[in-house]
């Protein structure tokens, strides 16, 4: 955590759901180019689509396909799908408050924000002891922009222990159970 020390950096909420990239081109993925297909892809695919000609040539966005539960049950979603960070065509990670205006402008969720400010140790330590049952964790990232050669020191995430239960069957391989959104979601 070193290389955080005096750097402007924010805290988000650490979503339990599927890492998804989406493309200008309207093609998206979860995890890796090559990862298989899921049904419970099916909205945030339907969501590409909607964007393609939004999103900047060569641009992607990256956030969590909440859509199916994994280990945790959402009741009260904005979205189902929540951004976390949009990358440029150099593959520079857009700063914090870019990212913002950006999903705003695509009508696009972030995932909630717990802290912003220098970096405190202490406080964002803290953050461990109110990630609730209902949470994964946290994710810290520097405030400003970086690229991608510099991910490992511009991004570090916690998850609470015991966040997946042992001996469970991985979401995949289970009924798909749809997480509910909020009344007033945006969709």
């Amino acid at each position: 955590v070193a290389h955080f020390v005096g750097c402007a950096v924010v805290a988000t909420t650490k979503m339990d759901g599927e890492n998804t990239t989406l493309y200008a081109d309207g093609y998206m993925h979860a995890r890796s180019k090559d990862s298989v297909h899921h049904p419970s892809q099916a909205w945030v695919k339907a969501l590409a689509a909607r964007l393609v000609g939004d999103i900047p040539t060569g641009w992607r966005i990256c956030g969590e396909n909440l859509f199916a539960e994994h280990s945790i049950r959402y009741e009260k979603l904005p979205s189902y799908f929540m951004v976390f960070s949009i990358w440029t065509e150099q593959n520079v990670c857009l700063s914090w408050e870019e990212t913002e205006q950006w999903a705003a402008l695509l009508g696009l969720m972030t995932v909630p924000v717990l802290y912003k400010g220098t970096w405190d140790e202490p406080r964002i330590r803290s953050l461990a002891s109110v990630v609730k049952q209902g949470q994964e964790g946290y994710v810290v990232r520097l405030a400003d922009g970086f690229a991608y050669d510099d991910f490992d020191t511009s991004l570090a995430n916690f998850v609470r222990q015991g966040h997946v239960a042992e001996n469970t069957k991985h979401w995949r391989s289970t009924e798909i159970k749809p997480n509910r959104l909020a009344s007033t979601s945006l969709v």
